[in-house]
């Protein structure tokens, strides 16, 4: 199972970025994909997850109408459209899978939103 995420960057408040997650090594489409984030000094925080099929997602309250999540399984990939960003979404962006019950976890991708 690997996972890479792509995307991340410097961008000021209230702009936008949109990260990738591409899976290899398993049956992707088959999988539920979370986006989860560390920021310095706290405990990690999933703030986005998107069934198998895409039919359903759910999202952390702090992010709820700014962050979408979708995913494409033609091409085995899980997209975090983020808009709004405010300072406090900086933080290191991790892609997950829970692949027969253990964790998988991209390497991260930073996000740093500052002027």
């Amino acid at each position: 199972v690997q996972l890479v995420e792509t995307g991340g960057g410097l961008v000021q408040p209230g702009g936008s970025l949109r990260l990738s997650c591409a899976g290899s090594g398993f049956t992707f489409s088959s999988y539920r994909v979370s986006w989860y984030r560390r920021a310095p000094g706290k405990e990690r925080e999933r703030v986005a997850s998107i069934m198998s099929t895409g039919s359903s997602t759910n999202y952390a309250d702090s992010v709820k109408g700014r962050f979408t999540i979708s995913r494409d399984n033609a091409k085995n990939a899980v997209i975090l459209q983020m808009n709004m960003l405010k300072p406090e979404d900086t933080a290191v962006y991790y892609c997950n899978v829970v692949y027969f019950s253990k964790n998988y976890w991209g390497q991260g991708t930073q996000v740093t939103v500052s002027s």
